[in-house]
């Protein structure tokens, strides 16, 4: 990129806190402008928001510095920018440009041998999708179903469950458990931009994306159908392609009066997670019109429902298999209950049931292949180096289960880290006495063992992990409403958070001490050191905030100006 012109400020220097201000209150404008159905003055909106210095700005600080993958090359090979390249890049961003092909990546999917494709979009491209999505989302926030919970701000998995949860908790239900076959590759691009209905330089520039072609090899194929993975926008573009399949099928069955022989409404219960969704209801035959529904609706879309993975079940009983069935790494599944045990009296009648919610048994069994691959490549690493890397993979899958009856799970998962790691260090010393190989890798605290060294961190076990039980997000709401408590106590209490970054933004009550502004739920907050270490500062709370990664860069630099 030129940086013949040099700007005559810098980038560290520019208000980031008023253009988040001003960006955030033409979102907040666009989002109720779409609820009461405005359509001209989103527009407006929006033609003012991709134009405004402060959004593009934003958008480029959030690929080329916020963005985990921000040193992902496309196509073009560009890595990195200096600040004044930024600088320059904000200069060029505008729409109806001609966009370069993505390149494509491969990368495995989780338990299985296939391989999903990834489309890494140029620097340039991914910052004026950020751009376009600054402006798109908003809008369609005010539009999307209730129970769609995938790819959205504020909302994740735990929600989804926990909406499962609120519909099968007083009646059992049969569930069609279905995914979406292919999902990204195949949209119908005409029928996904028909359902945008945005103003023509929005719609061409989004078309262009669509057609834009895929590198892979070195061999460009053009893409006729489909969204390309990876780009910052393709996740808002699959959830409006996929917009209207719950009211759809809800619809499709007129709405009943609370009857006490239906235990509450007629009318089934849809939850989607991006491309995988569950359909609730008390009768087979509505489950089975459900499906019909369900491919006939994806087939407008040029998409449909996977046979392999899609199946009818029931939560408690199921003659034809195992009740129950697994959404997103979860096992969710009712037992009966009762003074006899059976669950039913002589006539029939259903005694009880209670609802379970547990991790599922290929999530508990990938979780043990992770964690013995660790080990088994850290044979001759120190102890130290072993705990670094297990500790993150142990805490992270802890927290996503966390919010489920997971406890007896976290039990058996400590004693079977415990036995890989007494292989471990017994494979180390061959001929060491047991005794001698505990008092050398194992100490004793607080009257438990813990795998740790004579001097740094212990091993975190997963019992140590407490289940505290997640609520729900509530029924429409969105970040763009406004409403900045709901959101700083629902981040603080997320429970893939760990517990020190949660425990500083309740501390923090939210803010970043460094600009001043809340933490929003797709920021990426970091621990910093308020006095660096290198000058003395302690390895604790009392000297430890947390500031959005951005902030952390220019306090850093700070920090080593000032050394």
């Amino acid at each position: 990129m030129s940086t013949a012109t040099k700007p005559m400020y810098g980038w560290k220097d520019l208000p980031w806190s008023k253009m988040e201000r001003q960006v955030y209150k033409l979102q907040k404008r666009i989002y109720q402008a779409s609820s009461r159905g405005d359509t001209q003055t989103v527009h407006r909106l929006q033609r003012l928001l991709t134009k405004s210095w402060s959004a593009k700005c934003l958008a480029v600080r959030r690929v080329t510095q916020d963005n985990q993958g921000k040193r992902t090359a496309g196509v073009d090979g560009i890595k990195s920018l200096s600040p004044t390249q930024r600088l320059e890049l904000v200069k060029q961003l505008r729409l109806n440009t001609k966009p370069a092909p993505v390149r494509r990546v491969w990368i495995p999917k989780p338990g299985t041998e296939e391989e999903r494709p990834l489309g890494i979009a140029t620097m340039y491209d991914r910052s004026l999708q950020t751009l376009v999505k600054l402006a798109v989302e908003p809008e369609w926030e005010a539009k999307f179903e209730p129970n769609s919970y995938g790819f959205r701000p504020g909302r994740s998995c735990h929600d989804a469950v926990a909406a499962i949860f609120m519909s099968i908790n007083k009646r059992p239900k049969y569930v069609l458990d279905a995914d979406i076959a292919k999902c990204f590759d195949r949209i119908n691009q005409t029928r996904l931009l028909e359902k945008l209905k945005t103003y023509p330089t929005l719609r061409h520039q989004i078309k262009a994306w669509l057609q834009a072609g895929v590198m892979d090899k070195g061999e460009i194929f053009p893409t006729v159908e489909g969204v390309p993975q990876g780009g910052p926008i393709s996740p808002v573009l699959a959830n409006v392609a996929l917009h209207g399949l719950e009211n759809a099928i809800v619809s499709a069955f007129p709405d009943r009066k609370y009857s006490k022989e239906m235990n509450g409404r007629w009318r089934p219960t849809i939850v989607r997670y991006a491309d995988d969704f569950v359909a609730l209801h008390p009768d087979r035959t509505t489950i089975e019109k459900i499906k019909e529904i369900a491919n006939q609706w994806l087939a407008d879309m040029g998409l449909e429902l996977k046979p392999s993975k899609t199946r009818i079940t029931h939560t408690l009983e199921d003659p034809n298999g195992t009740p129950g069935f697994d959404f997103l790494g979860f096992n969710i599944r009712q037992y009966q209950v009762g003074k006899t045990h059976s669950g039913r009296t002589p006539q029939g009648k259903l005694l009880g049931f209670k609802t379970i919610i547990r991790p599922s048994d290929k999530a508990i069994k990938r979780h043990t292949q992770t964690l013995q691959e660790v080990i088994r490549l850290n044979h001759n690493s120190p102890q130290v180096a072993l705990i670094a890397r297990l500790n993150p993979i142990i805490q992270g899958w802890t927290n996503y289960y966390a919010t489920v009856s997971a406890s007896k799970t976290f039990d058996k998962m400590t004693y079977l880290t415990y036995q890989k790691l007494r292989y471990w260090a017994k494979r180390r010393h061959p001929n060491w006495p047991m005794k001698r190989i505990v008092r050398e890798y194992w100490r004793l605290e607080k009257g438990q063992w813990d795998f740790a060294p004579r001097k740094g961190h212990r091993l975190y076990e997963h019992r140590r992990t407490h289940i505290i039980r997640h609520a729900k997000v509530k029924g429409v709401k969105s970040p763009y409403d406004g409403d900045w408590t709901y959101w700083a106590t629902r981040l603080g209490r997320h429970p893939e958070l760990p517990k020190r970054v949660a425990t500083l933004l309740h501390r923090q009550e939210g803010k970043c001490p460094w600009c001043g502004l809340y933490f929003k739920n797709d920021d990426q907050p970091e621990i910093d050191h308020i006095l660096p270490k290198s000058q003395g500062g302690m390895d604790a709370y009392a000297n430890w905030q947390l500031l959005h990664r951005h902030c952390h860069d220019q306090k850093t630099a700070r920090d080593n100006l000032t050394v």
